[in-house]
């Protein structure tokens, strides 16, 4: 933390106050992956029923 006059600056690290793991980017692209994948089987076997 670093002071000018009254202005207080502050790292950004100590602002957040945690560490940042970078896990919810690989929980979003799992779950997209999933979603796909499910509508993509519905589709297909809404398509193949069909006559």
């Amino acid at each position: 933390m670093e002071r000018r006059g009254e202005e207080v600056h502050v790292d950004t690290d100590e602002a957040r106050g945690g560490s940042t793991p970078h896990i919810v980017r690989y929980v979003l692209l799992i779950s997209l992956a999933l979603a796909i994948i499910a509508l993509s089987v519905t589709w297909m076997t809404g398509a193949l029923t069909t006559g």
